[in-house]
């Protein structure tokens, strides 16, 4: 030692490794997950300095209490026909998640992710968004389009890669995009979406335009080199961006503790930027509206960007490659403590007196046959392996908007070489 004595009685250093709590076959235990009573969280200005709000960054903002009603300062006072729509549009994102999912399973797709859980954390927030903002989505906000009403239609397009697909088979099936309905494209790479996000809302700042941005990533996906790049030109540049992570406790099949949850709160990654971050029960539709439409309305007036945590569950499989009863217990649905974002707002409805049981029953009869009707529609236009694909020549299309000669070479080649195989007569349309 450089002092010249010994540290022999000192214990041997040791590495922590993050366990889950839960492992399949376990009882499960919510007890130690503390949930703040709804209502009681205070709603700052949205002038407020962040170092002001550094609480709200580990309490848990909610609305919806355990009566069904809406309460206290985060109230965003919807009116009845708001609630409806939300509520619909959850319920047709979950009809549309089992329906393909079992076209999947049937073979006509070669993977889909539902979001069944989660619906909120998509839903609720593009509902509180001005429709010309830009959403920066991860590969389970396909609530945002269903919000900003896009055709079913043209998404089993893209999940059966046909000759529809306006993507023209060249991405991943549920990796949508959207440029009327200002959705960018899903990105299967995690976090891209981010430093992305940050840069076009600091354009549309120095173009003195209006419309900010909102972007979305997983709690695990907060560990990666772009989410915390992001941060920092978001904090610096002052950059109306809404910055949502969904924490649904699992990132694939590696527990949230892999990125930190263990420690501290995913909100708490904007405290050390110095942004304003808000931690929000992510099952809680009206929670999740009010917390977003306070970070647009500060990042509209140039307060600067906001985090947002949603506390939420992710309550099926992390996609249909994956198998959930290999990793957790499957009483962790069951005992989730914040209940499922559909059923606590059809019971807030039934609350209030403006629906019923047997309403519900029928919308969600009518958000499946309108699925139905989608997936039946799509499917003329070809599923997985049927050979309805796109034509052979749009693979060299869309790339450059002039194509280059070294690609027109490639084109002119591989269409010949398609001649020499098939001669005319029995060449693939």
């Amino acid at each position: 030692m450089a002092d010249g004595k010994s540290k022999s009685n000192l214990p041997p250093l040791s590495l922590h490794v993050p366990e889950p709590k839960f492992r399949p076959g376990d009882e499960v235990d919510y007890s130690d997950i503390e949930i703040q009573k709804a209502g009681e969280q205070a709603r700052p200005d949205i002038s407020a300095k962040p170092a002001e709000m550094h609480d709200l960054a580990y309490d848990l903002i909610r609305v919806l209490d355990d009566d069904h009603k809406a309460v206290g300062p985060w109230n965003p006072n919807l009116d009845d026909d708001t609630l409806l729509r939300m509520l619909k549009t959850m319920a047709q994102v979950r009809a549309f998640d089992d329906r393909l999912h079992r076209q999947q399973r049937q073979g006509k797709t070669s993977f889909y992710m539902k979001s069944t859980g989660e619906e909120a954390t998509s839903v609720a927030a593009a509902m509180a968004l001005d429709k010309e903002d830009m959403c920066f989505p991860s590969y389970r906000q396909q609530g945002i389009l269903f919000a900003r009403g896009y055709p079913m239609v043209e998404m089993v397009n893209q999940i059966f890669s046909n000759r529809e697909d306006k993507l023209k088979g060249r991405q991943l099936p549920i990796m949508y995009s959207s440029r009327e309905l200002n959705f960018f494209t899903v990105s299967g790479n995690l976090t891209t979406q981010y430093p992305q996000a940050v840069g076009w809302a600091m354009a549309s700042a120095s173009k003195g335009d209006s419309r900010i941005a909102a972007v979305w990533c997983g709690e695990g996906s907060t560990a990666e080199g772009d989410f915390h790049a992001a941060m920092t030109f978001a904090t610096v540049y002052n950059a109306p961006v809404i910055m949502n992570i969904v924490n649904n406790q699992w990132a694939i099949s590696s527990f949230s503790g892999f990125a930190g949850a263990e420690r501290t709160t995913f909100a708490a990654r904007g405290v050390g930027y110095g942004i304003a971050s808000l931690r929000v029960d992510g099952n809680d539709p009206l929670a999740v509206y009010a917390a977003t439409q306070w970070a647009a309305e500060r990042a509209r007036t140039n307060q600067g960007p906001t985090v947002i945590e949603h506390f939420t569950y992710r309550a099926d499989a992390h996609s249909t490659s994956d198998d959930p009863t290999a990793y957790r217990s499957a009483q962790e649905r069951e005992e989730w403590p914040l209940g499922d974002p559909i059923m606590r707002l059809k019971r807030h409805l039934i609350q209030r007196g403006v629906w019923s049981i047997e309403q519900q029953e029928e919308m969600d009869q009518q958000c499946l046959e309108a699925v139905k009707v989608a997936v039946k529609e799509a499917a003329k236009n070809g599923i997985l392996g049927h050979g309805l694909h796109q034509p052979f020549e749009t693979m060299f299309q869309d790339v450059f908007e002039e194509m280059p000669w070294h690609l027109r070479e490639q084109a002119d080649q591989a269409n010949k070489e398609r001649e020499i195989k098939w001669p005319d007569a029995e060449a693939p349309k």
